[in-house]
């Protein structure tokens, strides 16, 4: 049996596991085989990324493409925020719980972190529900009562906050840096994949576009930030926005800014759609 550093109490609240009807919601021991026994399965990752470029909206391949790569980073990731910031590591807050929440949401002024978060899901159509609700699809282990599991979640949760932070729109450009800025903060293969290949793409159906060197600027910029998979997010909704890049060492997404905001919206991995 696990010990309890890597076992959550079974009191703990938690999101619902979802699994086929007479199915085993998976252990803390499941869970630990499967995060510490994950294979790279290249031609996996390739498949559903082929998948991807077809509706950028597909996150279900996106959760393929990410299991298929992450190999150990997820028990990596959790043991360097033991070390860096073991309150978090000690409390395994669930941040959906808050993000999910519109009361919760509600105390956050405009211009702060958290009233620029609300505002760019209601503009975005965005829910952590069904986000959680795809990555279940694929990994039914995201929801198991291991820390590992619970990281995993984390990291899941504040993909759209750092949307925010950072700057990068849900562009095919912007998407495209994000994942290469999340590859330089995580160390998951899956996210630098998608990174790279989806710079290619862009340059390749439009060769104005400096998209290599966009997602190239957004890995050095998460290099360059702090580790924030760390961070104190329920402090920092309350922060203003800009203060919060600063504190948070975010440079500006220079290259990714220099493509008009016009031309951006009109994206795809397969080039430019047609003007409106």
């Amino acid at each position: 049996m696990l010990d309890d550093l890597t076992s959550l109490p079974a009191d703990r609240p938690r999101l619902a596991v979802v699994t086929p009807q007479g199915a085993r919601a998976p252990s803390a021991d499941d869970a630990a085989r499967e995060y510490k026994g994950r294979r790279i399965r290249p031609l996996d990752a390739w498949r559903a990324y082929r998948k991807l470029m077809r509706d950028k909206e597909d996150t279900v391949q996106v959760f393929e493409i990410m299991n298929a790569l992450s190999g150990m980073a997820t028990p990596k990731g959790y043991m360097k925020l033991t070390r860096v910031a073991g309150g978090i590591a000690f409390k395994r807050e669930e941040l959906s719980d808050k993000f999910r929440d519109p009361a919760w949401l509600a105390q956050f002024a405009p211009g702060t972190v958290g009233g620029a978060y609300r505002e760019f899901m209601a503009r975005e159509n965005l829910s952590v529900d069904a986000l959680a609700r795809d990555n279940r699809a694929i990994s039914p282990f995201i929801e198991a009562p291991h820390v590992y599991a619970w990281y995993g979640r984390r990291v899941r949760d504040i993909h759209d906050v750092w949307h925010v932070l950072t700057g990068y729109g849900r562009d095919a450009l912007g998407e495209t840096c994000l994942v290469s800025f999340s590859y330089a903060q995580t160390g998951n293969l899956g996210f630098g994949f998608i990174g790279a290949a989806s710079a290619f793409r862009v340059a390749k159906g439009l060769r104005s576009i400096p998209a290599r060197k966009a997602a190239w600027e957004a890995w050095r910029n998460g290099r360059k930030a702090r580790w924030l998979p760390a961070v104190d997010y329920e402090k920092l909704f309350a922060e203003p926005l800009e203060a919060a890049r600063q504190r948070l060492g975010l440079a500006d997404p220079k290259v990714y800014l220099s493509v008009p905001a016009e031309v951006r919206a009109r994206l795809s991995f397969q080039g430019m759609a047609p003007a409106a």
